[in-house]
């Protein structure tokens, strides 16, 4: 049985398939448990959700994309991101659980010009504040537009003139 979103990443790779520039997919909280509840958002039980629902499916459903995409040369035109909105305390709360903590987080990318293989950043020795390389969204988002072949400098202009530059950080040296 195929869960929702991985029924969604095929469709994903059929739209770059045909063309179309951009596409998202979204993983969200139902879908990996077929709407019964089990979620990203593990505040309860972390671990045991991690290990025998939430990974096992993330895992094959990402690189059966993945080497759907290379197997038919859209890999390297292709920029795949995974990232959330926030990441997990390295503490475990009282429930086993991990809660909302904005600090440090992982983003994966793939294709798209990005050499594969790199680790770009790291945390400090506890998970809880940015190491070495911190990055902040506007750098990340510098990323996307190199990626996608836009000048991460571009200005645009408001109604009254007034130039606004659609990105503030710089690209990291993933490429």
């Amino acid at each position: 049985m195929l869960f929702r979103w991985q029924c969604c990443l095929l469709l994903s790779r059929r739209l770059v398939e045909a063309g179309v520039p951009v596409v998202q997919a979204l993983c969200s909280a139902g879908d990996l448990a077929g709407g019964g509840g089990d979620n990203w958002d593990t505040h309860r039980g972390h671990f045991p959700k991690m290990k025998d629902r939430l990974l096992p499916v993330f895992d094959r459903s990402v690189s059966a994309l993945l080497t759907d995409l290379d197997q038919r040369g859209l890999l390297d035109e292709t920029l795949v991101v995974f990232l959330t909105d926030f990441g997990r305390t390295p503490k475990i709360n009282k429930n086993g659980g991990r809660d909302h903590h904005p600090g440090v987080y992982s983003v994966a990318l793939a294709g798209g010009g990005i050499r594969g293989g790199q680790a770009y950043g790291s945390s400090d020795s506890r998970g809880a504040e940015p190491g070495s390389d911190p990055c902040s969204p506007a750098d990340f988002h510098a990323t996307i537009y190199t990626a996608m072949g836009v000048d991460h400098r571009t200005e645009l202009h408001d109604q009254l003139g007034r130039p606004l530059r659609i990105c503030d950080g710089e690209p990291l040296p993933l490429f």
